[in-house]
């Protein structure tokens, strides 16, 4: 592997599931190298979803490590990005650094409800404040459950020695040795705590849910240094932060109003670049802030679905379909159509448009006929399904007309999946050759905070590996019209049990 020095940049991807770490050669335009650790979730009760938090970090430094040796020599690691799933909470020792409780999963439903009691009294001013929804999803009422369930949060709390924060906060504390505690603008977005119009955490929402300002980490900007890691002798800058799917869209070169794209991981996760004004929806959508790039701020419309690709691991693991999630293509292909069948994949609730963190999943018009291959046809059609249902409300309440969406995530790579999605849509996929566009998300946002990429100039970096474009024939734009329909049917009975009240 040949480089100039101080030209590779390490990017860690800190999933639901698992751990990345990818080496990007900057002179080259790519990762060239990559490593990843599972990470075993945690069901302690129904609809409680955790994860140890010491298993995030020790996966985390070991990929991390296994990368920077993996560099030509030690001064040829330029930096290092980091992007995280979000919402997700950890609550620390602010001496020790050691964590005080499992952190607790986006997924997880436990505060339910004591958000839907909450929304009507403080929904409207919360969605002003935050453009996000009054549910579980989000990371405020994961911070109070921790300080009314945990004895030991509540003590430590008292004596201000308690650190709450996403798991970007959390990696970035314990890599810097506990110099830096910070959050970046779009993971602070996602907290429930955050205006986007101050672009600062609100002393109204502290009150509400009980949390002291200052047992949070101080935002920055998405491309700012701050901190270092120190590693034989070596001092690393810690530099390039985002949350996931924010840096997705960053990798994917989103960079300008109306431009879009979906990631397929454990969830499916559209965002729309609306600009430097934010848009507060009406039709289910979050408004988050999609980076901050030294004092530029630009938002964007999300829409969230709970289970994507963790569906096809359910027909995997837990049905025994088949052996790989790879298999899922060709099992879907094998018949003609999905034979009627529809699955509601509401295992955790549905997100976006619909917030009905009740509803659970449903697979409906099985018949005699049915088989594995329609289950498994139906799941990957959820999918296209869903984003149709976020891409019609961004559509619809930005006035932007999307016409072209770029897709990555595992699922990206099912031709069969970008084929349909397309053909649903009715607009053309773009899929890029590096579909780890959210680990590219972090190594861009580092390379531009250490001047080594220029962020006008992000199209060259991104290149695409094949177009699907819909197929305009109006039998076949009629016949996708009414799969979709059966699809909305099926969330209807999912939803409503039939009957809308």
């Amino acid at each position: 592997m040949e480089c100039e020095k101080g030209k590779f940049i390490v990017a860690v991807d800190e999933g639901t599931t698992s751990t990345r770490a990818c080496l990007y050669d900057v002179s080259k335009k790519k990762f060239v190298l990559s490593r990843s650790a599972s990470i075993a979730q945690i069901y302690p009760q129904p609809s409680f979803v955790e994860e140890n938090a010491n298993e995030i970090y020790a996966n985390t430094l070991s990929v991390l490590i296994e990368m920077i040796e993996s560099a030509p020599d030690l001064s040829s690691v330029a930096g290092i990005g980091i992007t995280n799933q979000r919402e997700t909470v950890v609550a620390w020792d602010r001496k020790s650094g050691k964590p005080l409780y499992n952190a607790i999963i986006w997924q997880c439903r436990r505060t339910s409800e004591e958000m839907e009691e909450l929304s009507a009294t403080h929904g409207e001013e919360i969605r002003r404040k935050t453009g996000l929804v009054m549910d579980a999803y989000f990371s405020a009422s994961k911070i109070r459950w921790l300080i009314r369930n945990v004895p030991a949060i509540a003590e430590k709390l008292s004596r201000g020695e308690v650190c709450f924060g996403t798991v970007d906060s959390f990696l970035i504390y314990k890599l810097t040795d506990g110099k830096a505690f910070v959050t970046d603008a779009t993971n602070a977005s996602r907290t429930m705590l955050f205006d986007l119009t101050t672009l600062d955490y609100d002393d109204g929402l502290l009150n509400l849910f009980g949390i002291p300002r200052d047992s949070l980490p101080r935002v920055v900007s998405c491309d700012e240094r701050v901190g270092d890691f120190h590693y034989r002798g070596k001092a690393i800058p810690v530099c390039g932060v985002a949350g996931d799917q924010q840096a997705a869209l960053f990798g994917q070169a989103c960079v300008r109003a109306g431009m879009s794209k979906i990631t397929y991981g454990t969830g499916l996760f559209m965002l729309c670049n609306t600009g430097e004004t934010p848009f507060f929806s009406r039709k289910g959508l979050i408004t988050t802030v999609a980076a901050k790039i030294g004092k530029k701020v630009t938002y964007a419309f999300e829409g969230s679905v709970f289970n994507a690709g963790s569906t096809i691991q359910w027909l995997r693991d837990h049905l025994g379909f088949f052996a790989s999630s790879q298999e899922s293509e060709g099992l879907a292909e094998s018949v003609p159509d999905n034979g009627g069948v529809y699955l509601v994949p509401a295992f955790t609730g549905l997100g976006a448009p619909y917030w009905k963190g009740d509803a659970r999943g449903m697979i409906s018009g099985l018949t005699r006929a049915s088989t594995k291959a329609h289950i498994t046809r139906a799941a990957l059609e959820a999918m296209a399904y869903s984003a149709k249902d976020l891409s019609d409300a961004m559509t619809e309440e930005s006035g932007v007309n999307i016409d072209v969406i770029r897709a990555d995530g595992g699922a990206s790579a099912n031709d069969f999946l970008m084929r349909f999605q397309a053909n649903v849509l009715g607009v053309a996929i773009d899929r890029p050759q590096e579909k780890e566009s959210t680990a590219l998300g972090a190594a861009f946002l580092c390379g531009i905070g250490l001047g080594l990429i220029d962020p006008s100039a992000l199209d060259e970096y991104r290149l695409r590996e094949r177009l699907f474009s819909p197929d305009r024939e109006e039998k076949s734009v009629k016949t996708y019209r009414g799969f979709y329909e059966g699809w909305k049917a099926a969330v209807d009975q999912c939803v409503y049990d039939g009957k809308k009240s």
